[in-house]
C-alpha cells in the first residue's frame, strides 16, 4: 500500500478526534469556508444504531478521502474532505 502525505495527515487527524475536540477548518465543496467543533471520541459520540448508518464505524471508514466526524455543534453527523483541510486546532 502506497502511503501519502494526505494519509498520514488523515490517520493523524482520526487519532486527535478519537482523543478529544478539534476545531476543524476546511473548505466545503461548493468553496464556502466552514468551521466545524468535532470528535470521535468515545463517550461523546452516540451509540451505533441501524437506523443511523452513519454511526456504524464500518461505514464511516469506506472512503479514505474523507472524514465521518461527530459535529458538537450540530449534534450530529458531518464530513469533511482531508484534502480540503486548512487549519485544525484541538479545543481545550
Amino acid at each position: 500500500m502506497e502511503y501519502t502525505m494526505d494519509r498520514f495527515f488523515r490517520e493523524e487527524i482520526v487519532n486527535k478526534l478519537k482523543q478529544g475536540l478539534l476545531e476543524v477548518t476546511f473548505n466545503k465543496v461548493n468553496g464556502d469556508e466552514r468551521v466545524m467543533t468535532c470528535t470521535l471520541q468515545e463517550g461523546v459520540i452516540p451509540a451505533a444504531t441501524k437506523k443511523d448508518p452513519l454511526s456504524l464505524k464500518k461505514i464511516r471508514e469506506i472512503n479514505p478521502e474523507v472524514i465521518s466526524v461527530w459535529d458538537t455543534d450540530a449534534t450530529s453527523w458531518r464530513s469533511f474532505r482531508v484534502a480540503n483541510v486548512t487549519n485544525v486546532n484541538e479545543v481545550a
